[in-house]
């Protein structure tokens, strides 16, 4: 289990802390980190959770992804949108992840 605290940019091309995912931001992905790990150990699997800050998340992912010789990646995704905006949405991610991505990356759409 992977998830990504957005880092927003830089400030005059160096690290800004105000730019950084606040204390309460990585508190909540720290916790839904533990319940997705918890409800799969749950279930039998064998998993490890981490959270991660990053500029650009699916170049990060799909490292991470590489790094621990996974076979696919599994995302929740927002519809697609058109070509024009979303390089600009954040919730268009996961369809940067499928477009970047060595192994086979499969999208749950939520409804």
């Amino acid at each position: 289990m992977l998830a990504v605290g957005r880092v927003h940019g830089s400030a005059f091309g160096l690290p800004n802390p105000g730019l950084l995912p606040t204390r309460k931001e990585l508190a909540e992905l720290y916790e839904e980190v533990d319940r997705a790990v918890a409800a799969l150990e749950r279930k039998g699997l064998r998993v490890d959770g981490q959270v991660l800050n990053t500029r650009n998340g699916a170049k990060r992912i799909v490292a991470e992804a590489t790094r621990r010789g996974c076979e696919a990646i599994v995302m929740g995704a927002d519809p697609a949108r058109s070509a024009l905006v979303r390089n600009f949405i954040w919730s268009q991610e996961p369809q940067r992840v499928l477009r970047r991505a060595q192994v086979p990356v499969h999208l749950i759409e939520d409804p």
